[in-house]
């Protein structure tokens, strides 16, 4: 999804820069501008740590419920390709009963 370029940045990194914008005062984007990060890569952390405290956007979700949902999306992916397969057994089976 990312680039082979992309910088990966620890969750302690994170930590501190979300606390830098909190304690300095200072914008978002003057904060990033400081680390020589990405403004969107530090608003999207910003973002999702006031959500994991409840003080987000009312449809923002938390990481847990972002990882609930991948979690859900990847069984429901599974099931669905389970159901294609027994559609396809059955019919098979149909088929050769009926021979």
């Amino acid at each position: 999804m990312g680039s082979k370029y992309t910088k990966r940045y620890t969750e302690e990194f994170k930590r501190d820069a979300i606390a830098l914008v909190d304690s300095s005062g200072k914008t978002v984007i003057a904060v990033a501008r400081e680390l020589g990060i990405s403004s969107e890569s530090l608003c999207g952390w910003y973002r999702r740590a006031k959500a994991d405290q409840g003080e987000g956007a009312r449809d923002e979700l938390t990481s847990a419920e972002r990882e609930e949902l991948k979690r859900l999306r990847r069984e429901n992916r599974e099931q669905q390709q389970t159901i294609e397969i027994l559609k396809k057994a059955t019919a098979f089976f149909v088929k050769e009963s009926d021979r």
